[in-house]
Order: C-alpha cells, then structure tokens, then sequence
C-alpha cells in the first residue's frame, strides 16, 4: 500500500504516535484488531483514532481526499462506525446496540472499524460486555476506544489492546492550526490556544465565537470579585449560569441542524401532515437532544471549573515568578492583584476545591450547591 499521510495532517503535536500508525499501516500482516488512545482532554484522542480509521478504509493509506476520506470526515461511511454517548455514562444498551453492528461485513472496504469516544464512561458491567468482543471480533473489525488514561478502563480490557499514548500540544502548534485551517489571526489564535490550554476544540471555538469569549472572561471575572460571602455567592451564580447558557449555545446549532436533517430525510415540509412514523422518529431525537442537553450543561460547568484552575495556575506562576508565559495574559493586572492578595498555599488551596467540585459532579448534588461551597471557599483572607 502506498501511504499518503495527508489524513493525519489536523492531528496537532503528535508525531511519535502518528508514526507508529504509518508503521502499522504499512506492514505486510494483518492490522492489530483492538487499539485504546489515551491522552488528557483535547490532545486529539479522537481526531487520531479517525484519521486512522479513514487511512484503513482509503485505498492510498489515507490520501485525505478521496471520497472514502471525505465519508470518515463528515461522519457518513458505512464501515466507519462511531459511538459518542449523550448521557452522563455510556449505557449497556447503547454497547449493545454498537456491538451488533460490529458483527456486520463491511459494505465497501476491507475492514469494519468500531471507534468508542470517551470509552471511560462505561461502567464495569457495560465494559465487561465489550471485553467479550475484543476478545473474538469478527473477521476485518477493528475496534478503537479513546479514554484519558489507560487506568480508566479495566484491566483485562487494556491486556488486548495496542495502546496509542497522546501528549498535550503545544500552545504554538495548536494557535498554527487555527491559523492554517481555520484563517484565525495570529495574535487570537495564540490567546485562544493559551486559554484553552492547547484543547484544540474548546481553542477553536473560542477562536471563532465572540460569544464564548465573552461569556469565558465574565467567569473569570466573578470569580476575582469574590471578597466577602455575598459576593461568593453572587459570584456562584453567575459560574452556574454561564455554565448552563454555555452548554444550551453549544447544543442549539446541533439540535436545529439535526432536526432539518431529519426533516429532509423524511420528505416533511411545512405543509406536511406527520405520519405516525414520523412523528416516532422526531419523538426519538428530541428525546436524544434532551439527554444531550443534560451532558451539555455539565461540560459547560466542567469547562468554567477547568478556567478556574488556569486563573489560579496563573496566580502561581506570578507568586513564583518563574517567568513562563500566562493562560490568561488579558487578566494580567487582576491577576497579579489577587497574587499579592492570596498566599502560595491558599492558591494552591483554591485548585485543591476546584478539583473537588470537578470530582463531585456526578454524584446528584445540586450544581448551585457544589458552586456556592466552591465560591465561599475562594474568598481572599489575610495572608498567614
């Protein structure tokens, strides 16, 4: 087979991995049947595991423009299957759902290929059922899970795995691929990378959306207003509100973009009168998008409690004075206000319970409730 790398050129700051992939690819036997990326949040687990998969199904190896490339790419080819939850954990039902299209022969190329994002979310009865088919797949599937780390999954799973390890991009890689791909300039391109902290999607959304920009800075900012108890909580509800109306935005656009798709599909226009069919299937996405909005506000809150410790970062930095570059080099005077406010340990006290309410999101409690105890706890004291 000859390759043509151009399906990895959106993979940022990876090429040890990207290397090994080629070897595989370009090997005489047959291609390992399981494979587990690994790497923190926005490092590019599932963007890896894709282009992998569009070089398995392309017949030049990955060429990145041919029509079997461009399948992968958009979500549409029919060996490339991919399963990325809307709920909190990926249920048995939707594994086993996933696991019977596994058992399918590919429709046009040589291998089926079986991708489950965030495979961290099952829980271990959900993953023992998936252990029995990368155990015996069928002939030509290969199954590619993404997860942050190999201790996320259980053991017995990562013993039948080839494991593909991801690193953290640079800021400078990410900021280039704003440039390159998405015509961002320079300087916005640099800021959105660093506030991100080199996740390439929360960079390029906040590179391309004003909005969420805005919405990013007004947390931060309620945060450094904290002074007393009413502030804190003022501030707590600001934090929840930003998170909630953070996540409605970024599920808005699907959900209308999903519902006129499936619109189309069904030949339903205005004047059309719904069929009981139809009326099933528009019931079902709904019901999907529900669940999706659920999800979506509380990665709206993660994402806002993931700026926090960045802010905090930051204030570090300055206590330390170790001389490295800012997250939030638009803040610098605040922050620099608040370093000399704080102490190095009650910073570092500040990422301790931020990290803590990171922890306790799934567990039922009231999100005003893990917010308001967060926002009291970051009030600035005298220093000891």
């Amino acid at each position: 087979m000859t390759l043509a790398p151009n399906v990895f050129r959106d993979v940022v700051s990876q090429p040890e991995a990207v290397t090994e992939l080629l070897r595989e690819l370009n090997k005489e036997t047959s291609v390992h049947h399981a494979w587990l990326f690994t790497g923190p949040p926005g490092s590019g687990r599932s963007e890896l595991a894709t282009a992998f998969a569009a070089a398995l199904v392309c017949s030049e190896g990955g060429c990145g423009k041919c029509n079997a490339c461009q399948m992968v790419r958009v979500g549409n080819h029919p060996d490339v299957q991919v399963l990325n939850t809307e709920r909190i954990q990926i249920s048995i039902d939707e594994v086993s759902e996933f696991i019977d299209k596994s058992m399918q022969m590919p429709a046009l190329a040589k291998y089926r290929i079986m991708i489950v994002e965030d495979a961290d979310r099952m829980q271990e009865r959900t993953s023992n059922l998936l252990l029995k088919s990368l155990e015996e797949p069928p002939k030509g599937t290969i199954w590619m899970l993404c997860a942050p780390s190999e201790a996320d999954l259980l053991p017995t799973i990562r013993s039948r795995v080839r494991r593909i390890q991801l690193k953290v991009p640079s800021v400078e890689a990410v900021a280039q691929l704003l440039v390159d791909k998405y015509e961002v300039p320079q300087g916005l391109a640099l800021q959105s990378a660093a506030q991100a902290q080199s996740h390439v999607g929360m960079a390029r959304r906040l590179a391309t959306n004003a909005t969420a920009r805005d919405r990013r800075r007004q947390a931060l900012l309620a945060v450094l207003s904290i002074l007393d108890i009413p502030s804190a909580l003022a501030a707590s509800d600001s934090l929840v509100k930003l998170g909630e109306s953070d996540g409605a935005a970024l599920t808005a656009e699907l959900d209308e973009q999903e519902r006129n798709e499936l619109l189309t599909r069904l030949g339903i226009t205005a004047e059309s009168k719904l069929s009981p069919s139809s009326r099933s299937q528009i019931k079902k996405l709904e019901e999907a998008q529900k669940r999706r909005a659920t999800r979506s506000k509380r990665d709206g809150l993660d994402r806002i409690l993931v700026d926090l410790m960045g802010l905090y970062r930051d204030v570090l930095t300055v206590q330390l004075g170790s001389g490295e570059s800012l997250i939030n080099i638009d803040l610098a005077s605040e922050i620099a206000a608040l370093a000399k406010d704080i102490s190095q340990s009650q910073a570092i006290h500040a990422i301790e319970e931020i990290q803590k309410v990171r922890d306790r999101m799934d567990r039922n409690v009231r999100d005003i409730v893990l917010f308001d105890a967060l926002a009291v706890a970051l009030r600035r004291k005298a220093k000891r």
